[in-house]
């Protein structure tokens, strides 16, 4: 197999409808206004409806080399529960990309402003090999375009290094959804991704979580985010509220303790304390039954960490930010990693409305882990949606 390219969104032309209007002001609605203004972007759009869904996957060994030679029946794909038949994409490195730099300006985030400059070179080697467009959003209290799209990385690095501290918000979940929207702007031919780099925590968002989830999950949007920890707040103490570190039943499909290798050493589990719960629930509990609950295990998740979560939501990846140099080598992963994911696709044999919780796992394989998105949304006409210039 060929290295493939993750971020992939296909479009399919079901049937067509025109993308009503904003009714009240939000993210979404001043993305629109600015995107027309600053970025030219244009103001009517269509709807292209679609049940097709877009899973990139990265697969790696235990010593994190990437595995490239896999094949679709290879994978095991659950949606609610229900077994779904995958489809392996080729050739799609060459797609073009269009990307979002969010930037939070606000809060805690003016210690890192200085650290954000200088990044063109990263962004190049990300980005300089196929068709792009790029465009960089800031946010405090509340998102701003700072650069339209552009295929000049020179222009989105000076964005960069020209930042202004905000006030002391930090309405990171409103700002998402508001690259989401600009997002939605640009041609379906294109790949989407958003570069996220914030703190985990929202602190002044408007938006509300179910509606974060549903734009988040509604669009094959692949979210990269580098986070940093808040001084404010104890963030430990919040995640004890929807995690725990108890070790479980022993043996059971809840044990975090997975026993020992030939050598005597533990073994570490190859997915997150939350995901391995889920994992387990999912062949106990009936599909409805467990849609609802990955909805709220996923609103939980994004109070705890929004930059983690936003991730793992959409098949991205995540990091934790320390300082220029693990920034630096975070970029070079993400841009080793974006065309080297294989790209997995289904359509859904029973799209109910709301969200849906999705597991992606190796048929024979154990000793490899794989990385994937874990929902989607699925509109009440049955489709995902995507507007289309």
């Amino acid at each position: 197999m060929k290295p493939l390219a993750a971020l992939v969104f296909f479009a399919a032309s079901l049937a067509l409808a025109q993308a009503p209007a904003p009714t009240s002001p939000g993210p979404a609605a001043a993305a629109d206004a600015q995107a027309g203004t600053e970025a030219s972007l244009p103001l009517n759009t269509i709807t292209v409806r679609s049940n097709l869904v877009v899973v990139p996957a990265l697969v790696r060994t235990k010593s994190g080399e990437l595995v490239y030679t896999l094949q679709a029946k290879d994978f095991i794909l659950t949606d609610d529960g229900v077994e779904q038949k995958l489809r392996l994409e080729q050739e799609t490195g060459n797609q073009p990309l269009a990307m979002v730099v969010i930037v939070q300006t606000g809060g805690d985030a003016a210690v890192h402003l200085d650290q954000y400059q200088g990044l063109e070179p990263m962004l190049d080697n990300m980005l300089g090999g196929i068709q792009h467009e790029v465009a960089v959003v800031g946010f405090d209290s509340t998102p701003i375009l700072l650069h339209g799209f552009s295929p000049n990385l020179s222009f989105i690095s000076h964005s960069l290094d020209i930042l202004d501290p905000g006030d002391n918000k930090a309405a990171v979940l409103d700002a998402i959804v508001f690259a989401v929207n600009l997002l939605s702007k640009q041609p379906t031919t294109y790949r989407r991704a958003i570069l996220l780099l914030s703190q985990t925590t929202d602190n002044g968002s408007q938006t509300p979580l179910v509606d974060a989830l549903h734009a988040i999950s509604d669009t094959n949007t692949v979210i990269y985010s580098v986070g940093f920890h808040t001084t404010g707040t104890d963030e430990g103490s919040e995640a004890a509220k929807f995690s725990s570190d108890d070790p479980g039943p022993q043996h059971g499909c809840f044990s975090r303790n997975l026993g020992t290798d030939a050598n005597g050493k533990p073994i570490k589990p190859t997915e997150s304390v939350g995901s391995q719960d889920l994992n387990c629930v999912e062949e106990l509990l009936p599909p409805l039954r467990l849609a609802h609950l990955a909805e709220i295990a996923a609103r939980h998740a994004l109070r705890r960490n929004i930059s983690e979560s936003v991730a793992h939501l959409t098949g991205g990846e995540y990091f934790k930010f320390k300082n220029v140099k693990t920034l630096d080598h975070d970029l070079m992963t993400i841009a080793n990693h974006i065309p080297n994911r294989y790209v997995l696709t289904f359509q859904p044999q029973s799209p109910t409305p709301g969200f849906h919780y999705i597991a992606l796992k190796l048929r024979y394989a154990s000793s490899l882990s794989v990385e994937a998105r874990n929902g989607y949304w699925v509109n009440a006409d049955g489709g995902t949606s995507t507007p289309q210039p």
